[in-house]
């Protein structure tokens, strides 16, 4: 992302319900309601151990050819752009979105339009703010930080800076 001007963020809808489930693993999702009927889920149902690293991974897979200005995250794709080969940065990005557009209808992959970002100069990552000026960190998310009361006594301070220590390594 770096060097780019324009950014974009995506968030894929209803993600775990696009996957298929393998055939043979349908009847290890059956439940029977107290009613009498009989649910067995074809596609991902959440929950399942392994249904988010099985999303992440079809994702990562089905977006590969674009992920040199899209790289995704579970169920997240953010779209970075830079003016380049004579075209300006929002002429790029246009030609990026549509071939990540593209991609996402010949694969069915939907977006929550609500969730959406188009055309920004900074968009959030990861809890980070990410855009042309580099990457920060979000300031709804350290605002606890800022305003917690300043420690007035041992047990006070040792409580703050175990909380600053254990968020610095994330």
């Amino acid at each position: 992302m770096a060097l780019s001007t324009i950014f974009s963020a995506l968030d894929l809808r209803d993600g775990f319900y696009q996957i298929l489930m393998r055939e043979s693993d349908i009847p290890l999702t059956a439940v029977s309601t107290p009613s009498g009927m009989f649910w067995e889920w074809l596609v991902i149902p959440k929950g399942l151990k392994n249904a988010p690293a099985t999303f992440n991974r079809c994702v990562t897979h089905l977006l590969r050819s674009v992920r040199d200005f899209a790289p995704s995250y579970f169920d997240d794709v953010f779209i970075h752009s830079r003016a380049m080969d004579g075209k300006s940065e929002v002429e790029m990005h246009k030609e990026h979105l549509r071939r990540l557009f593209a991609l996402m209808r010949k694969h069915k992959l939907y977006a929550n339009l609500k969730k959406c970002i188009f055309g920004a100069s900074e968009i959030p990552v990861l809890g980070c703010l990410v855009g042309m000026n580099g990457v920060h960190p979000d300031p709804g998310k350290v605002r606890v930080i800022n305003e917690w009361p300043t420690p007035s006594n041992v047990k006070e301070l040792r409580q703050f800076l175990d909380i600053e220590r254990q968020s610095s390594r994330a």
